[in-house]
């Protein structure tokens, strides 16, 4: 079984999500420590909990979320791993913080694979399922956890709201069509750990969700 921990890091409150089994083994996604402070946080989970970290997964490749890849590659040696979509279509994360205009010197690393759509991401006794969901981004990324009942959204959808279209590659109608056709029909009962705010479920959003109603 599946354990999900999630920290919320940095100037925009992304969360960056801990998974871990019964093995020890770990993957880490999203993560977007950028201070001192938010590393220990981190670190200290890991190392409280004698886990490995196996696999560095990004659901997307804008900045917020891949502030703490270069912090994951020195501490535990795991280089990150998201859909080529965003490398090619996307600028690089310095430029997106120069365009946004946020003082962030940060060194970023380099993508080591890139994940495609249906791809089974294995740690410990568990798997992830990856879905490509573009609209937020063209390479957007959630990953599914069908055996344990979750989803990882990143910033497709969430609690009450959809992803914004506005930034590079967005596209509201190519979102929608992600979300109708990836996410919601996935089990109601499935909790949805999105990249920012709190989690939710599917059955939440497709009673309440003011931008999926019909």
């Amino acid at each position: 079984m599946i354990t999900v921990r999630t920290f919320t890091f940095n100037p925009v409150a992304v969360n960056t999500c801990v998974l871990h089994d019964e093995t020890g083994e770990a993957v880490l996604v999203d993560c977007g420590c950028v201070t001192p402070a938010e590393e220990r946080l981190l670190s200290d989970y890991i190392s409280a909990h004698r886990l490995t970290v196996k696999r560095l997964l990004c659901t997307h490749l804008h900045f917020d979320h891949v502030l703490g890849n270069r912090f994951a590659e020195r501490t535990y040696g795991v280089r990150p791993e998201a859909h080529r979509n965003d490398t090619v279509q996307l600028p690089p994360p310095e430029a997106q913080i120069r365009f946004m205009r946020i003082p962030l010197p940060v060194e970023f690393a380099e993508i080591e694979h890139f994940l495609v759509d249906g791809e089974t991401i294995a740690f410990g006794h568990s798997e992830l399922k990856a879905l490509h969901t573009p609209g937020h981004s063209p390479g957007s990324l959630c990953f599914h956890a069908p055996q344990d009942g979750f989803v990882l959204a990143g910033d497709v959808l969430f609690q009450g709201g959809i992803g914004r279209t506005d930034l590079w590659g967005g596209d509201c109608h190519t979102l929608l069509a992600s979300i109708r056709e990836c996410l919601l029909t996935l089990p109601e009962h499935t909790a949805v750990y999105p990249g920012h705010g709190n989690p939710t479920t599917i059955r939440f959003e497709k009673q309440y969700n003011p931008f999926l109603e019909n």
